[in-house]
């Protein structure tokens, strides 16, 4: 049985003001991979990335989430511009965890995790009390569902992050660098969640610099350069023998 196509980037363009940050890129994920992106800063990844959900509109080319172009729809030659209420409907599916948490500091835990179920889609707070008790457990904190975020750790958080957007049962979850801001002895206990997140199915595409978990994990790897795609494919492959001169320089410097 073939996988439907998840996200489908066609000749993708972005730019701030004069400045092109993405310039062209195309890539595909099925359902239920794990695409894993990597790239030196600055060369577009997280734009990329931040352009799947519609939270940077795309200056041309053709970007779809599941069969939906992002943010437009299509009548006759023409794409027309969704409304932001039809923009945040579809963006309740696209979960996305960032790389400094974004948790509400002044709500427990809990209370980070149902309020999407709640406001969003308009579940009953019995209902999504009761999911997010389960989430949390899932991420190794059910233990932890009336703490504030000033009192959890960095990994914590993050994982709390993770169950929050996992919450909306979303089709598709992005990762923006999900470890990059913790503290190394953090770093395993984030991974193994997201690891879990992968046998479970989940489609995900992953900005990370964590090659390990590239080569463990995805089913497909992209190296981003100067807002394009350099070199792409099965992660151990590219990453034990890249074809590029340029992805193998980045590669000496990180690994």
């Amino acid at each position: 049985m073939n996988k439907s196509v998840m996200v489908k980037a066609e000749q993708v363009t972005k730019s701030f003001g004069e400045l092109q940050i993405l310039k062209g890129i195309d890539l595909e994920v099925t359902q239920g991979e794990v695409l894993c992106i990597i790239g030196p800063s600055g060369s577009g990844k997280s734009t990329f990335l931040r352009c799947i959900n519609h939270l940077e509109k795309i200056d041309g080319g053709r970007l779809s989430v599941n069969g939906s172009l992002v943010g437009y729809r299509q009548k006759g030659d023409k794409l027309y511009e969704m409304r932001d209420k039809d923009v945040c409907t579809e963006r309740a599916n696209i979960g996305m965890v960032f790389q400094h948490f974004n948790l509400f500091g002044h709500m427990t835990a809990l209370e980070n995790v149902i309020e999407g179920p709640v406001q969003v889609k308009g579940m009953s707070k019995k209902e999504a009390i009761g999911k997010a008790r389960l989430l949390l457990e899932r991420v190794g904190l059910g233990n932890h569902a009336n703490v504030y975020p000033h009192a959890l750790s960095g990994g914590q958080k993050q994982r709390v992050a993770i169950a929050r957007a996992l919450a909306m049962e979303p089709q598709l979850m992005l990762f923006d660098e999900p470890t990059s801001a913790l503290d190394p002895e953090l770093v395993g206990e984030v991974l193994d969640v997201m690891k879990d997140l992968a046998r479970s199915g989940m489609t995900m595409v992953v900005v990370t610099h964590e090659m390990g978990f590239a080569r463990e994990v995805g089913d497909g790897i992209v190296f981003i350069d100067k807002g394009r795609v350099v070199e792409q494919g099965d992660p151990r492959e590219v990453l034990a023998n890249p074809k590029e001169e340029r992805t193998r320089a980045f590669l000496s410097a990180v690994l």
